[in-house]
């Protein structure tokens, strides 16, 4: 199928498989025109791509995790499960610092407040 058939099929745009495929996640054959063409199972594998880059993960990390589709294996497998719990640990340590942050903002907001009451009272008072 070409790459718009593709693109139908699965929701993704033809940019976003233009780039897929530039990242090295999707792989074509080209015709003697040089169209793009894909296989019928490539529609199962952009929607794997899409759930992990949903799940926030970056092109590099998917490459990383393909051969465990790729070349079904225990060593894959087992190197995949590592990559996506160091995924998550990073993930859970940007929760927890955007928390701090929140509420770092959060104190501003109360002095920032406080700091209006002060003035407002300052005027009428």
């Amino acid at each position: 199928m070409r790459i718009g058939e593709l693109a139908a099929r699965t929701g993704v745009s033809v940019r976003s498989l233009r780039y897929y495929e530039e990242q090295g996640l999707l792989a074509s054959t080209r015709s003697g025109s040089g169209q793009r063409h894909y296989t019928d199972d490539q529609s199962e594998r952009v929607g794997f791509i899409q759930r992990l880059y949903a799940a926030g993960l970056s092109s590099p990390t998917i490459l990383e995790l393909l051969p465990c589709t790729d070349s079904p294996s225990r060593n894959n497998s087992d190197a995949a499960l590592e990559r996506m719990a160091q995924e998550r640990d990073r993930l859970s340590r940007h929760i927890t610092d955007l928390a701090a942050t929140r509420d770092a903002l959060d104190g501003l907001i109360s002095t920032a407040r406080a700091h209006r009451e002060q003035l407002q009272e300052a005027v009428t008072g």
